[in-house]
């Protein structure tokens, strides 16, 4: 039988019956290989404990220069925008400004014209009494009626004029007022109408030149956005016209009085 305290000669004990200790040469030679590669892995692993250092250094410097170059650019964006702030609040303030003198200028202009209006109308008042007592005077109520006659005429063409300067402003205001219209027709309408008011001996007396650049300077005003009436459009120009048409009724009584005068 076998004895289990006494086991036969194994790989893993020396051979005590060999005088020539083959185990203890098997066990260096398993060894040595071990030891070789736990060193390798030692190394190994040293290296790239080296080259993973490295990285995160690397990664850790581009990271930080990312993002220093990053607040610097956003920094300059701030700033870029408000300097862009700042300058369209001075255009902002230099508009309000311009709209808040063209609105005094026109109530000033509106508030002339309606004062014009009504010494106007006081004077028309006046000469329509004297045409009263014209009538009732014998010879010079038939002169009076005669050079009436004559002015009436007068008075109708340049009723006539007025209305083809109403109907370009009409038209003009339109173009104004529209978001599809081009610009260039309107400035062809102002130029059209300012050379028939200096050229036409009618608009020079009533000095229609001067009130339609007031107008085109001034009247900036528009109907509804579903407005579909020219009349609508515009405040200015039809006090303009208004006054006019008193400063042609005007200019009638003038005239048949400076004619009577002339045949007396």
């Amino acid at each position: 039988m076998n004895n289990l305290n006494d086991p036969p000669n194994w790989n893993i004990l020396p051979n005590r019956r060999d005088p020539g200790g083959d185990g203890s040469r098997w066990n260096y030679a398993l060894l040595v290989p071990m030891l070789g590669l736990a060193a390798f892995r030692w190394i190994w692993t040293r290296e790239c404990q080296k080259e993973i250092e490295k990285e995160k250094e690397e990664y850790y410097r581009k990271e930080s220069a990312l993002q220093k170059d990053l607040e610097g650019k956003y920094r300059d964006i701030i700033t870029e925008n408000r300097r862009a702030v700042a300058h369209l609040e001075v255009e902002l303030e230099k508009e309000r400004n311009r709209t808040l003198s063209y609105r005094e200028a026109l109530v000033s202009q509106s508030r002339k014209l309606v004062e014009e209006r009504k010494l106007l109308e006081q004077e028309q008042e006046k000469l329509e009494q004297e045409k009263q007592v014209l009538l009732h005077s014998g010879a010079e109520g038939t002169l009076y009626q005669s050079c009436l006659a004559k002015e009436e005429e007068w008075q109708q063409k340049a009723n006539i004029l007025l209305k083809e300067f109403e109907e370009g402003l009409k038209e003009r205001q339109d173009i104004y007022c529209s978001l599809v219209v081009p610009r260039s027709q309107r400035l062809e309408i102002e130029k059209n109408l300012l050379v028939k008011a200096a050229t036409n001996p009618v608009a020079m007396g009533l000095h229609v030149e001067s009130g339609l650049q007031d107008i085109f300077k001034h009247d900036n005003y528009c109907g509804s956005v579903l407005n579909r009436t020219r009349s609508q459009n515009g405040k200015l120009m039809w006090l303009y016209l208004r006054y006019w048409e008193l400063a042609v009724e005007l200019q009638k009584y003038k005239r048949v009085e400076k004619a009577m005068l002339g045949k007396r």
